[in-house]
């Protein structure tokens, strides 16, 4: 199964998810329902799970802008600097934490538990297909100062 390593980029990857989360509930209605289930709380619970997994996402890319680092996850050999700093202290992959996070909010609209079970899917192929290939080229390229940055930080959050 190595040949899936690196292969997707993770954002269409999310977007494949997120149409795949949307295939239950057009199969069960003929079209896309969500929003207007949404009582009070619930509606409170998926702004934040959207407006957090913005930030991370945005706060991941930024701090890579900042630092002059590729954010192609598609070449992680290609890392010129290695972030610790910002959003990168408390998660090693911020950008696919933000993805989850949007995924969660886009299950949350859809209210379907069917679409729901996509988002561990999403965070399994991520985990053996494109975050263990990363850590692979970074621990080479960055040795003992990335091995002791896995210690301190998780790979999610």
């Amino acid at each position: 199964m190595k040949f899936l390593q690196l292969k997707i980029p993770p954002l269409l990857l999310t977007g494949l998810t997120a149409l795949l989360m949307l295939l239950p509930v057009m199969l069960r209605t003929g079209h896309i329902s969500g929003w207007h289930g949404l009582r009070s709380p619930l509606l409170v619970i998926t702004l934040a799970l959207f407006f957090a997994g913005a930030v991370f996402c945005l706060a991941g890319v930024a701090s890579f802008r900042r630092a002059r680092t590729t954010v192609n996850p598609m070449r992680p050999q290609q890392a010129s600097t290695l972030v610790q700093t910002g959003v990168y202290r408390l998660s090693r992959n911020p950008m696919y934490t933000g993805f989850v996070l949007l995924l969660g909010a886009l299950a949350m609209v859809l209210g379907n538990y069917l679409s729901a079970l996509c988002i561990p899917l999403f965070i399994s192929y991520m985990n053996h297909f494109q975050i263990e290939a990363e850590e692979k080229a970074l621990s080479e390229l960055f040795g003992d100062e990335y091995r002791a940055y896995c210690q301190r930080v998780r790979r999610w959050l």
